[in-house]
């Protein structure tokens, strides 16, 4: 290192007076080399290995939790006794949710590409691998004839839990009713004269925005020329639907970058938000996104409405040339290599976690 200011030219004295000194030093500069090579791995892949990066946030997220619960424990004396066993209920469940993420994590290191499954540790996560089996396509609601949803459901194996059954009902019943406000072959058919333009589509088929880009991600993988992606998130900002697309990541764990298109029309309903996206780190590509906000369910005048959003994700057709003003958004702060963000709320492990 140049910067250190080290005399060069003493070197071959050094290591003739001190002998044993010069191997240890070349030895712990040895040892300096692997590890800088270790940790450049290890970033590596947890830039490009999302699932690994947001197991690891989650882990963190459990070992903080448990921190938090001992050390009220330890600093209050006097707790009540109810308390004190609602605090030692939270570290058990803690711990044992932390010992299972542990085990599934080792399980997915340790695991083939060819042999690879990753553990399914909630209902949303339940919904997600129906989904993603089916190709998010579902041939029998297509039929406007009546389909008996409950037995569909029924026959998933995937589908393990009461809340992840009720998630699928709720999503295939509203499937069937986006497929009859548009059928797939005048949707392919209006897709030839329209593309895939949002605005266009609902106004051929006189329907809401968020009822075509629900149905622009439920058509055949291939009819729509592209890869399509869509996410939605109820009025918390919790994501209650991921289909993701190559070169945009979604985050399986944990909340995702406030940056994204979809919050920004959260906070501004019912207008339509058009925006060009990158996300940061190496491999990413560009994408058109469109995103609105509008009520789950009926409005009244004794109510406010809640609301939900959704996020298109389009990558940009071949050979069209990125716009310069494209926004850089993250996939989640915790795994986000952005420096000197606006957004961030809290550091990300890929510069602070070694």
């Amino acid at each position: 290192d140049p910067a250190a200011g080290a005399e060069l030219d003493g070197l071959e004295d050094f290591a003739g007076r001190f002998p044993g000194w010069a191997q240890l030093l070349e030895k712990r500069h040895r040892r300096v080399l692997e590890l800088e090579r270790t940790i450049e791995t290890l970033s590596d892949r947890l830039t490009h290995d999302p699932h690994l990066a947001a197991a690891l946030h989650e882990m963190i997220s459990t070992i903080t939790a448990i921190r938090s619960t001992a050390s009220i424990l330890a600093e209050t004396r006097e707790l009540e006794p109810e308390w004190r066993d609602r605090f030692h209920r939270n570290i058990n469940e803690d711990a044992d949710r932390l010992a299972h993420s542990a085990k599934a994590l080792v399980g997915y290191l340790d695991s083939t590409e060819d042999t690879e499954e990753i553990e399914l540790s909630s209902p949303q996560d339940e919904l997600d691998a129906f989904l993603g089996d089916s190709g998010y396509h579902m041939p029998l609601l297509e039929e406007l004839e009546a389909v008996d949803v409950e037995a569909l459901v029924e026959r998933q194996e995937v589908l393990q839990s009461s809340a992840a059954r009720a998630m699928a009902r709720s999503y295939l019943n509203r499937y069937a009713k986006d497929a009859k406000a548009m059928p797939l072959p005048q949707t392919i058919a209006a897709l030839g004269q329209h593309g895939l333009n949002p605005s266009a589509l609902a106004a051929h088929f006189q329907v809401d925005l968020a009822s075509v880009m629900r149905r622009l991600a439920e058509i055949p993988l291939g009819a729509a020329g592209r890869a399509v992606g869509l996410v939605s998130c109820d009025a918390s900002g919790t994501m209650t639907f991921r289909k993701a697309v190559d070169g945009f990541t979604l985050p399986r764990f944990g909340a995702a970058c406030p940056l994204w298109p979809l919050f920004r029309a959260l906070s501004q309903p019912m207008v339509p938000v058009r925006q060009v996206v990158q996300q940061a780190g190496r491999g990413s590509g560009v994408f058109v996104t469109y995103s609105i906000a509008q009520p789950s369910g009926p409005v009244s005048f004794d109510t406010p409405p809640l609301f939900e959003a959704y996020m298109l994700i389009l990558p940009l057709e071949s050979g069209e040339r990125p716009p310069e003003d494209a926004v850089e958004v993250g996939v989640s702060c915790r795994i986000c290599p952005r420096e000197a963000c606006p957004g961030r709320r809290e550091p990300s492990i890929l510069t602070d976690g070694f």
